[in-house]
């Protein structure tokens, strides 16, 4: 008997100590901008009373339990019974119903508050891929986009953003705990939804609807610059890449037009706006390239674009744009579906080009000049 005790009272407590971590980048108690403090604000106290009403009730039921449990000398009568009590029924619905009035009140204006539209926000196109994601920037507001990238979230810390959501595809869901809820982003639909980091740094997310194989590969951040750095990232987005000046990296160039140019476009000098006029000869579903290396991450935020030179697990701003990640690099070009599951007819995901090994060589050396 005391070890069926000792294994009931062990059991929530082993899984309580699992949802700890020092490092947690998903976790939704620690917010770091308006959009996630408004949502923690609400959640925090409606737990502290779903705990109480919680607890009071399991409370009484062991309490009521303990009272009329049969005992040796019961004479089998029933004990006083409460139906019909105009009092006690009228409470016991009463309050409920302004608890729930209550919650409901304060989370109608919390979605209000989300939904707010900053003006002066800066837009941002979100698109959802299998598996990855997209984002353009309307940066002189003239309708026609400046800035294509993917996977890294560009954002000035400290300023309003305004996205507006959508998905090429299937079904995705744009998430980022730290800044703000969920969004799903659907073919066809735009939702918009507010962000704003309060400093400078990383803030990851993943997709939360299954959108196939590759669908917990799918992840994605938002970097957030300071507002002078960001300046000077957005000019570097609007610039086309240049042809690099190493023997190998030409080599990697011209690789990059035999091989991967038919689903990748690299704007500008050294890429294929010159032999393809545009991204209507790309595929679409490939990210653009021309800024790869400006990046922290690839093939869907698997992979880091740099090494971490500290090991301390994570890639500082500061390490963005010292030692290259070759290795991992290397690795993907020469298996992507290796590395990341696709589908299995081809139609989704980077395929096997089976490049050899001074293609690939080329191709990585390229891919660091794509600043």
């Amino acid at each position: 008997m005391f070890r069926r005790y000792r294994i009931a009272v062990l059991a929530p407590l082993l899984l309580a100590l699992g949802a700890c971590a020092d490092k947690a980048p998903l976790d939704t108690l620690s917010p770091k901008g308006p959009q996630a403090r408004a949502i923690d604000n609400l959640v925090n106290p409606v737990f502290f009373i779903a705990g109480i009403v919680f607890f009071g009730v399991q409370l009484g039921c062991l309490a009521l339990a303990w009272k009329f449990h049969k005992r040796k000398d019961d004479d089998g009568s029933l004990p006083t019974q409460t139906h019909g009590n105009f009092k006690l029924e009228i409470g016991w619905t009463i309050l409920p119903a302004l608890i729930l009035a209550g919650v409901g009140g304060a989370s109608v204006l919390t979605l209000l508050d989300l939904e707010d539209h900053p003006a002066g926000a800066q837009e941002i196109t979100v698109i959802g891929q299998q598996w990855w994601w997209e984002y353009r920037y309307d940066v002189d507001g003239d309708g026609k986009d400046d800035i294509v990238t993917a996977n890294d979230l560009v954002i000035p810390a400290g300023e309003p953003i305004s996205l507006s959501i959508t998905s090429r595809d299937v079904i995705h869901s744009f998430w980022i705990p730290t800044l703000n809820g969920k969004r799903d982003a659907v073919p066809g639909r735009d939702h918009p939804m507010q962000i704003q980091a309060d400093e400078p740094g990383f803030y990851r997310g993943q997709c939360t609807e299954f959108c196939g194989l590759s669908h917990a590969y799918m992840r994605m951040r938002v970097v957030a610059l300071d507002p002078a750095d960001y300046a000077e990232w957005e000019a570097n987005q609007q610039e086309g890449a240049k042809v690099p000046t190493g023997k190998l990296a030409k080599e990697g160039m011209e690789t990059f037009r035999t091989s991967c140019s038919g689903c990748h476009l690299v704007s500008g000098e050294g890429g294929n706006e010159d032999i393809f006029s545009g991204t209507s000869q790309v595929s679409g579903a490939a990210p653009n390239l021309t800024h790869f290396a400006s990046r922290g991450i690839f093939a869907g935020g698997v992979f880091d674009t740099w090494v971490d030179q500290d090991g301390d697990g994570e890639i500082s701003l500061d390490e963005q744009g010292g030692k290259f990640n070759v290795p991992d690099l290397e690795a993907w070009l020469k298996d992507p579906p290796g590395r990341k599951p696709m589908a299995p007819d081809d139609s989704r995901g980077m395929p096997n080009l089976n490049l050899t090994d001074e293609q690939i060589d080329s191709l990585v050396a390229y891919l660091e000049t794509l600043e």
